[in-house]
């Protein structure tokens, strides 16, 4: 018997929630329109800063690249590994999300760095 840690209805704010975490990291990401979700998973399009296609599942089990393009789950489960969090996941996809996150994150703290200065 599976898991079922959420229903139907909720993946798809659990999706979004999880979007909106890396919207500026990516060029696109949007809930999968033609990939219907379940009370197990759900299904993200998303376009890296490198302009790369996925399709992401998104799980109990985290966030898995399941195609190489929109709409595809062509990929084995067996070739992708599951990460547990889209920054994890993104991290081993795509440099310029590295490089993106890390300049935010630069920022941030460079403006914590004034702030406690004076």
């Amino acid at each position: 018997m599976s898991e079922q840690v959420l229903d139907k209805e909720t993946w798809p704010a659990e999706a979004e929630a999880a979007i909106n975490d890396i919207r500026k990291h990516v060029k696109s990401a949007q809930v999968s329109p033609k990939l219907k979700s379940t009370n197990q998973k759900i299904f993200i399009n998303l376009t890296t800063l490198e302009n790369f296609e996925y399709c992401v599942e998104m799980s109990a089990s985290g966030f898995r690249v399941v195609g190489r393009k929109y709409d595809d789950t062509t990929l084995s489960t067996i070739e992708n590994m599951n990460y547990e969090t889209p920054y994890a996941l993104l991290n081993s996809i795509s440099q310029k999300y590295r490089e993106s996150f890390g300049g935010e994150l630069m920022n941030k703290l460079l403006d914590l760095a004034k702030k406690s200065e004076g």
